[in-house]
C-alpha cells in the first residue's frame, strides 16, 4: 500500500525549526559525539517493530554514518554538517514525536529523513559511486607502489566525484529556488542556502 503525505507550509515550518534546533546543537558537539550518539539510537531503537517505510530510512542513516567515518571519502565540511544535523535529530529520542511512542514513534524521524536524503541524494550517489571505484581497486599486490598508485586513483576519483555532487547539488537548489519563485508553494524541505 501506498500512502501520500500532504504538508502545508505550518507543517514545514516545524520541520524547519526542529532542523534548526538541530544545527543549533551540531554548533555545539563535538562530531565524534554526533556519531556516537547516532549509533546509540540505531543500536537501542526497537527498529524491528517498526514499519517498513522506517527501517528503509534508518538503514539510510547507517550509511551517512559510514560516509562521514570513511577516511578516504574525506567529505568536506559543508557536506559534513548537513548530515551532521540529520544525526542529531534522528538522535534525539524527543524530537518532535517521542520515539517510544510504539509504531508511530519514528514516523517523524522517517519523514524528516526523507526530506534530508532527497536534499542530499548527490552526495550519497557520490559516495555510492567512490565506493564502487574503490572495490573495483581491490585486489593485487600490496607493494609500496600498488599502495601509492591506489592512493592516487581514489583521490583523483574523490575529487572528480565531489566536485560533480556539489554542481548537481547547486543546480537543483538553483531550480527549487526558481519553482518556489514562479508557484509559491512550500512544497518540501529546502535545501540551506551559502553554498
Amino acid at each position: 500500500m501506498r500512502i501520500t503525505l500532504e504538508f502545508e507550509r505550518e507543517d514545514i515550518e516545524r520541520f524547519h525549526a526542529a532542523l534548526a534546533r538541530s544545527r543549533g546543537r551540531v554548533r555545539c558537539a563535538d562530531e565524534v559525539d554526533v556519531i556516537d550518539a547516532a549509533k546509540y539510537a540505531l543500536d537501542t531503537l526497537n527498529v524491528s517493530t517498526a514499519p517498513g517505510y522506517v527501517r528503509k530510512r534508518v538503514i539510510e542513516v547507517q550509511r551517512l554514518v559510514a560516509m562521514l567515518e570513511d577516511e578516504a571519502w574525506a567529505l568536506p565540511d559543508p557536506e559534513r554538517a548537513d548530515i551532521l544535523e540529520t544525526l542529531v535529530y534522528f538522535s534525539d529520542p524527543d524530537d518532535l514525536i517521542p520515539d517510544e511512542i510504539e509504531v508511530i514513534g519514528l514516523l517523524d524521524d522517517a519523514i524528516l529523513l526523507e526530506f534530508l536524503l532527497q536534499r542530499m541524494r548527490h552526495e550519497r550517489k557520490a559516495y555510492d559511486d567512490f565506493c564502487a571505484f574503490r572495490a573495483g581497486l581491490a585486489g593485487g599486490g600490496q607493494d609500496a607502489a600498488r599502495r601509492q598508485f591506489v592512493a592516487r586513483s581514489l583521490a583523483q576519483r574523490r575529487a572528480v566525484l565531489q566536485a560533480r555532487m556539489r554542481t548537481a547539488r547547486r543546480r537543483g537548489e538553483t531550480r527549487r529556488s526558481e519553482e518556489r519563485a514562479h508557484s509559491g508553494a512550500a512544497g518540501v524541505v529546502p535545501a540551506r542556502g551559502g553554498r
